[in-house]
């Protein structure tokens, strides 16, 4: 570090999901000689990204995840800048201007394309938009269709569980969640009958892990179908489910669900089924007026290596809608090099290249949007943990900031009519959602730990209700 150098390092992440908020504490944590002074940047007015709005609300092990982000947050040494976009409300060389380093952590929000005819039609949904919406997320429409009878998700991962799962579970049950009142009201009117979920590898190939799989019996009246003809093992996936804890409790379950179904090969009467199907993948969406109307999956066979090959057999499913859960992918960032086939930043173990290939000055990645949307949370300390050691040997060539004064990026905000919320602003969200939590429903009280906020607009202003008042009152 520069011998010069008298105040705190000035660092910019941008994106307050885990990744974002664990690269922070990292650096906090780090064994360094010099102080940091941290602000977190999200284009939301509330924090944790995927976490509060990308995983299934009757998740319960998420709200540990979430718990621990906001003990985090909650020290007072990392600063949250909330319902700011990078890109939009300030650009890169003005966040230069106020800090030397800049981390991006904007994660991988939209669907992985699944290039097949007909994936353009009405009523072919991406997952994470699905998601999305039940989620309460403040830029998805509040309406959701779910007049379709028979649909299909396509896509054998925890995505394709959360959202088959969702589809499946009755209103009632789903009310005892987070989920705001729209999104009840449109799975409570829902015709879904028949989800059938599609893999395209065999039981012992399944990318979902044991829990959520057996989340799938805490769904109430409703039938879990399998079919004999797909439990098809060649010599990978026994040696897989020999020598692997998870791949054997997953084959295990699967199978023990399959015997178990023997007096009941086609349900036991309950009002919705959940088909699981393995050793078939995607051909086309058939339509009709521009619509869903079927699907044309093609039977597959193991090849002996745990992978598969075409059969040339081809099945048709009648159904009337089809959501893809086939994998997130990054979004390019505004001024910043980007790998358009991976869907990441381009950039070596942390560091972001220009357009010669040599590292950007300054400017990290973390997360997904670094790497690719792959790992759990352990992944991505253990990715925020590489970031920040390149960080610290880069130390003594970081010093760009012009104006490094914690207020000076707070005034620019100002000046420019942004209504940015702050740690405060979500501590008031978050306690509004909580006193939400206790309401009269059609069925009798329930009561609930939180009711999401949806609206944009209305986050701001429970968010920032102080700094209008004073703003009011400085104008009075």
């Amino acid at each position: 570090m520069s011998e010069s150098m008298h105040r705190p390092l000035r660092v910019a992440i941008i994106g307050a999901g885990p990744a974002g908020v664990y690269t922070a504490d990292s650096l906090q944590k780090a064994d360094i000689d010099f102080e940091v002074s941290i602000d977190l940047f999200d284009r939301y007015p509330a924090p944790f990204g995927l976490i509060r709005y990308g995983v299934a609300p009757d998740h319960p092990r998420i709200k540990g995840i979430i718990n621990a982000l906001h003990r985090v947050m909650d020290r007072g040494d990392i600063r949250f800048i909330g319902n700011v976009d990078y890109g939009t409300d300030i650009h890169l060389d003005e966040l230069r201007k106020f800090y030397d380093v800049i981390v991006f952590a904007t994660g991988a929000i939209k669907d992985a394309r699944l290039n097949i005819p007909g994936v353009e039609a009405e009523n072919s949904f991406g997952a994470a938009e699905f998601v999305s919406w039940y989620d309460g997320h403040p830029d998805v429409d509040r309406h959701w269709d779910l007049s379709a009878r028979e649909v299909a998700v396509i896509g054998n991962g925890n995505v394709a569980l959360d959202v088959a799962r969702v589809l499946s579970r009755p209103a009632r049950q789903m009310l005892e969640t987070e989920i705001p009142d729209n999104v009840y009201q449109g799975l409570n009117a829902s015709q879904v009958t028949d989800v059938h979920i599609f893999g395209r590898r065999g039981p012992a190939q399944v990318k979902f892990t044991p829990l959520e799989l057996r989340e799938l019996k805490t769904v109430d009246d409703l039938d879990i179908i399998l079919y004999e003809d797909d439990f098809e093992f060649d010599e990978a996936s026994e040696k897989a489910a020999e020598e692997n804890n998870q791949v054997r409790n997953m084959v295990n379950t699967l199978t023990n669900w399959l015997l178990e179904q023997e007096d009941h090969p086609e349900g036991t009467g309950a009002s919705r089924r959940l088909h699981l199907h393995f050793l078939e993948a995607p051909e086309e969406i058939l339509t009709e007026n521009g619509k869903v109307a079927g699907l044309r999956m093609q039977r597959m066979e193991l090849d002996g290596t745990g992978n598969v090959r075409g059969t040339g057999e081809m099945k048709m499913y009648p159904i009337q809608a089809v959501y893809r859960a086939v994998g997130y992918f990054g979004s390019a960032v505004p001024e910043i090099q980007f790998d358009e086939e991976r869907g990441i930043i381009k950039n070596a173990e942390g560091r972001v290249l220009n357009a010669d290939g040599q590292h950007a000055q300054g400017l990290y990645t973390a997360g997904w949007i670094k790497r690719g949307p792959v790992g759990l949370i352990g992944h991505t300390k253990g990715d925020a943990l590489e970031t920040i050691g390149h960080i610290i040997e880069d130390v003594d060539h970081l010093y760009t900031a012009e104006n490094p004064d914690e207020a000076a990026i707070l005034k620019l905000l100002e000046q420019r009519g942004i209504e940015y919320s702050d740690w405060q602003g979500w501590q008031k969200l978050d306690s509004h959602e909580i006193n939400l939590g206790d309401i009269e429903s059609e069925t009798g009280p329930v009561e609930r730990e939180r009711v999401k906020v949806v609206d944009r607009d209305e986050q701001v202003r429970i968010s920032r209700a102080r700094a209008r008042e004073a703003a009011h009152s400085s104008h009075s």
